[in-house]
């Protein structure tokens, strides 16, 4: 009996689903690379005082890169969670021999980038082991989309899942590892708006001058407790009906990309390049977590897959396929830049460094991936057209 087909292309609906995300998340992507490249270009001009200025420009208790960091990722974490929760209730992860293969490769993707990054800092700055685990996926997809059209499809879908996968490890990392202090008052205090929030979802309540005020609540008071507040995003994300949840997908979706991500973006790419040394072992380690590591570990994942289960490559893939899309796994930025804060403290010399790291590993990552891809995509296309 043969085993299943790795990387098989999907029911039609879920094509079209994943051709929509991947147009949004597209220019998602390019809109954070323009806010990134502004941000470097002015924090490393004459006046990067007075972007430092904006920056730490306090609000309501909090600094306006803050405010990006802590409420408005809120946003993307939502968007993520809708994500999570459909795939997990009604797309291709509720069948377990198909959710297998994305776990497995994000599991990798994670494990190997930090595990490298400790090797390299081993008795130094190792509370950075996360940094380079996380895949941003508005970028691999930005990416992606400006060398594909030959691709097949199952590989698009492959890297969008595993990013979603990742974003669920992400969260999970970000709760656990990153929570200095808990204060149970304000999160227990948190359950309230959020149950009125669950409830109302449930009942189709759409009074979005009830809802809004209830997530907000939720996400202050979760604030409040020291566990991160991007969390809450999650966790109202989590209380959403799946029906629902593609409806908000679908409205939220275009903010989380269009304007959260590269809002945060604009404040955490801002390094000042003069005062960090590339050669220190915690650019370096960032960088080759990203580059080697997640290639290592989504690839050596994969391979175990089909060891392991008598599964083989859909049609006509091959492993330099697989090789690309791990390769552009490796394009960190949203995550792995808040994780480079919650490590290391905002602004702080290492908090740059691996920022630094974040930004060169990622951009080799993505120069490496899209070469390889370019050349897979030119074998698809010689294929299309000899069987027409």
């Amino acid at each position: 009996m043969p085993g299943p087909r790795l990387f098989a292309r999907g029911a039609r609906r879920e094509v079209r689903r994943i051709a929509a995300i991947l147009r949004t998340e597209t220019t998602g992507g390019l809109l954070m690379l323009g806010a990134t490249v502004l941000a470097l270009a002015w924090a490393n001009s004459p006046w990067s005082a007075s972007y430092r200025e904006i920056s730490e420009s306090h609000f309501l208790g909090l600094t306006a890169a803050e405010w990006a960091a802590d409420g408005l990722l809120a946003i993307f974490f939502f968007v993520a969670g809708l994500e999570l929760k459909r795939e997990f209730v009604a797309g291709d992860l509720r069948d377990p021999r198909r959710a297998a293969l994305p776990v497995a490769a994000a599991v990798g993707g994670m494990v190997a980038p930090a595990l490298i990054y400790t090797v390299i800092n081993a008795g130094g700055a190792t509370r950075g082991w996360a940094v380079p685990t996380a895949t941003d996926i508005a970028f691999a997809l930005a990416v992606l989309g400006l060398v594909n059209t030959a691709l097949p499809t199952g590989l698009r879908t492959f890297l969008l899942t595993l990013a979603v996968v990742d974003d669920l490890l992400a969260i999970v990392i970000i709760a656990v590892f990153f929570t200095s202090s808990l204060h149970v008052v304000p999160l227990l205090l948190a359950l309230a708006p959020l149950a009125a929030f669950a409830v109302l979802m449930r009942r189709g309540v759409q009074a979005w001058w009830i809802l809004i005020p209830l997530a907000v609540a939720t996400w202050a008071l979760v604030h409040e407790s020291g566990i991160h507040a991007t969390v809450a995003g999650v966790l109202l994300a989590f209380t959403v009906p799946v029906k629902r949840g593609v409806r908000l997908e679908h409205r939220w979706r275009p903010v989380s990309a269009g304007v959260a991500v590269p809002v945060f973006a604009f404040f955490a790419a801002g390094v000042s390049v003069a005062g960090v040394s590339v050669g220190n072992a915690v650019t370096i380690g960032v960088v080759v977590g990203l580059v080697a590591g997640k290639t290592i570990g989504i690839t050596g994942a994969t391979w175990l897959v089909q060891r392991f289960t008598r599964a083989e490559l859909d049609g006509d893939l091959d492993w330099w396929d697989v090789a690309g899309m791990a390769m552009l796994g490796g394009v960190g930025f949203t995550v792995s830049m808040l994780i480079g804060e919650l490590a290391f403290g905002a602004g702080s010399p290492r908090d740059q460094s691996a920022k630094l790291g974040v930004l060169l590993g990622s951009l080799v990552a993505a120069l490496l991936g899209a070469a390889l891809l370019r050349v897979r995509d030119r074998h698809y296309r010689r294929l299309l057209a000899s069987d027409s």
